[in-house]
């Protein structure tokens, strides 16, 4: 079903700007940009505008609020995308521009609000980032030339700036629509409507289950690892040797081992698992943990500096290796209850309750929810590529081979499904489409609602197009018309 999504980060991923989509720099007046005057073009250097400042205009293609949108900004936004093979997507200067003002909207509102966001994270991700180029192109030089940058520190800097934007970007989207709820009045409306238009089709659609199975870490490889740690801790503490140098040279996080194990402004609430936040914050500055164990593995932890409510810190992670017995009796057990489940002798249900790995289906009888429904159906077709192939051909009640489906470290998992519902391609029920034409009929509230917000920060935030940009025809009503 087709609905209007105004290119709405958390609806549609129309537009996914990885990289370079576009520099920020700080406006602390709204400044007027006088456009009949060219000078040379403005450098993407993340400076502060200021009241008096005079500002180079040339290249400038918007203002919007605290954030500038360069000329080449969209440029590389648009090579990016191109890069990313996007197919079907309108990839014009004023279709980019349009979603680029959007982001910078929101971030500009997000700050003003202040919105927080978890800046870890976006240093992990960036790292990740930083990681996979170097991956793919084979050096650090490489990628230093490929993004004509001087130093891993500046393209770093300025991706995370990137990235810090889009958070913030999203965090705002979901402020406006967090508390947005429908009624079951409204919902009946929206199919009412739905039926005057016309019905959707939606394709076959399956209830899954799952069993998985983990091989156990033998004690031996979990001793080995910890020794390891107690080592490196023994050298930093008792020889003074540098933590950082350990944790790139041994460290398994890859995330943060470029970094030598750095991960800043960790606070509380922070999205790290609970045996890790209480060994940090039971930590003096300077001090390090002796080893423990997380589901990652074990770590050490040293906290680098105490800020308030706020620590930076280092930390090693090291995993323990699954031998080749235990892979081999986890899947010798995972065969043993398919075996059994279809001799009769004991449910798919009941074999997931007692036995699955996978706690968060388990109790559950192993029914898997559907992430972006929230609902125990999965549309065939959208079905996620690693688990499509699984179960596509299933009928009802048959159960699938065991299949390894590895974790993104490659830790081995062993895993059976069944198909235990299955709806083949209908026109849209009431009675049984009833999630699914909920979550449309609050989509759709939650749409209005971003329209309706877009409008009044438009109106109340300075914004400046130049050029051929203010001949564009845009979504939004950018140009206060």
């Amino acid at each position: 079903m087709q609905l209007k999504t105004n290119n709405l980060n958390f609806i549609t991923k129309a537009y996914t700007l990885l990289v370079f989509c576009g520099v920020s720099a700080g406006l602390d007046a709204q400044e007027i940009i006088d456009t009949s005057v060219k000078e040379e073009t403005a450098q993407a250097d993340d400076k502060p505008l200021t009241t008096g400042t005079t500002f180079k205009v040339d290249g400038v293609a918007a203002v919007i609020g605290e954030y500038v949108i360069l000329e080449s900004d969209i440029q590389q936004a648009i090579e990016s995308l191109k890069q990313q093979e996007v197919e079907g997507q309108d990839l014009s200067n004023c279709k980019v521009i349009d979603k680029l003002m959007e982001d910078k909207l929101y971030a500009h509102h997000a700050v003003v609000d202040s919105v927080m966001i978890n800046e870890d994270q976006v240093r992990s991700y960036t790292q990740q980032q930083i990681d996979y180029f170097i991956n793919q192109l084979g050096s650090e030089e490489k990628v230093l030339k490929f993004y004509r940058k001087e130093k891993m520190s500046d393209l770093k800097k300025e991706l995370f700036d990137l990235n810090k934007n889009q958070e913030l970007a999203k965090a705002m989207q979901q402020n406006i629509v967090e508390e947005i709820e429908v009624t079951p009045e409204e919902i009946r409306s929206y199919y009412k409507q739905l039926e005057e238009d016309g019905l959707p089709q939606f394709g076959v659609e399956l209830e899954i289950s799952k069993i998985q199975i983990i091989p156990e870490i033998p004690q031996e490889e979990k001793d080995k690892v910890i020794e390891q740690l107690n080592g490196y801790r023994s050298d930093i503490v008792d020889n003074g040797s540098s933590f950082a140098t350990k944790a790139v040279l041994w460290s398994e996080d890859e995330s943060t081992r470029g970094d030598g194990g750095l991960i800043r402004d960790v606070d509380r609430k922070s999205q790290f698992v609970k045996e890790f936040r209480d060994v940090a914050f039971s930590l003096q500055e300077g001090e390090v943990s002796k080893p423990f164990e997380t589901e990652f593995g074990y770590h050490i932890i040293k906290v680098e500096k105490i800020r308030g409510q706020k620590i930076d810190l280092r930390h090693i992670l090291r995993i323990p290796k699954v031998t080749s017995e235990a892979e081999n009796a986890a899947k010798d057990k995972i065969q043993k209850l398919k075996t059994r489940i279809e001799a009769g002798e004991v449910t798919f249900a009941e074999a997931a309750k007692e036995f699955s790995d996978e706690k968060e289906t388990a109790t559950d009888g192993g029914i898997m929810i559907n992430p972006v429904t929230q609902d125990r159906m999965f549309e065939l077709k959208n079905l996620p590529p690693e688990l499509y192939p699984k179960v596509q051909n299933l009928k009802q009640g048959e159960i699938s081979i065991a299949f390894n489906n590895p974790t993104r470290t490659g830790k081995t998992r062993y895993e059976i499904y069944t198909v235990s519902d299955r709806i083949e391609e209908h026109k849209a029920d009431f009675a049984i489409d009833y999630v699914k034409i909920k979550n449309f009929a609050l989509q759709a509230k939650r749409i209005k609602a971003i329209e309706k917000w877009q409008d009044e920060k438009i109106a109340e935030t300075y914004i400046k197009l130049n050029g051929d940009f203010r001949n564009c025809e845009y979504s939004s009503n950018w140009l206060k018309k």
